[in-house]
């Protein structure tokens, strides 16, 4: 699991929180409920109504994957391609059926399956590069639920502080009264605007961020499918996959 998300979203939350405490205010006047309820909970809602209730049921599974994903390095599955076009090369492809089941890679698995049932390399390509484009597809509508979210958050915030001025309003023959309500209304605008920037955005651009490194992934392996089946020197597929790696992996790698 890579720890990002819940450091910095955690630490987000710590950093505003102590900010309050060492400006003299009392943490607690921040978590007022109604403000909070009707800022998380109309968010959520009016992002539903943007999309699918497919969608809306994929929502708690995608923020699952954005704090518990493991981020593997692209570099890591050069090895195991050139490991496959060496066996490949010296025993035919056929050989590769026996270790295909030691391979913690599910789509590489998949095309170098298709390979040695016989599968012409073009329509492999095909079939692998259009799994790619729906696996982009459905990654890119399951981080617009929260980037949505992060865009409706601090209107809806808005709202709720107009509609706790009103209650302001309605209580001006009773001055003592007006500070708390007045505080409270605002409450609501805190919370919607900390929420689009220290959680909805944040989770929307994590699952990007993944769904990026995936896709590489996926191309890297269907490139090292191709070059197997044209039976390339294992040397020159290592260098051709290492191409897919960014730079400073490749440094880390070399070292």
């Amino acid at each position: 699991m890579d720890p990002a998300p819940a450091i910095g979203i955690g630490l987000g939350f710590a950093v505003i929180v102590g900010s309050n405490i060492m400006e003299g205010g009392n943490p607690a006047s921040l978590f007022i409920l109604p403000p909070m309820m009707l800022v998380i909970g109309t968010t959520v809602m009016v992002s539903i109504a943007g999309g699918t209730m497919q969608d809306a049921k994929n929502v708690l599974t995608n923020l699952k994957r954005a704090f518990t994903a493991k981020v593997e390095p692209a570099g890591a599955m050069v090895p195991i391609v050139v490991s496959l076009a060496e066996r490949a090369r010296r025993e035919g492809l056929l050989a590769l059926e026996e270790g295909l089941n030691d391979i913690d890679e599910p789509f590489l698995v998949k095309g170098v399956t298709m390979a040695i049932d016989g599968t012409d390399p073009e329509e492999v390509r095909d079939i692998l590069e259009a799994e790619v484009h729906a696996k982009k597809a459905e990654d890119r509508h399951g981080a617009k639920f929260f980037s949505d979210a992060g865009a409706y958050s601090p209107t809806i915030g808005i709202i709720g502080t107009v509609m706790g001025l009103v209650h302001v309003l309605e209580q001006l023959a009773d001055p003592q009264a007006l500070g708390p309500l007045i505080a409270s209304a605002f409450v609501a605008t805190l919370w919607g605007v900390m929420l689009a920037n220290v959680v909805w955005f944040p989770i929307g651009n994590r699952l990007k961020r993944l769904s990026a490194l995936e896709a590489a992934r996926m191309e890297m392996a269907i490139e090292g499918i191709a070059a197997i089946q044209a039976g390339s020197n294992p040397r020159l597929v290592a260098e051709k996959l290492r191409s897919f790696v960014p730079a400073d992996q490749q440094d880390r790698e070399a070292a």
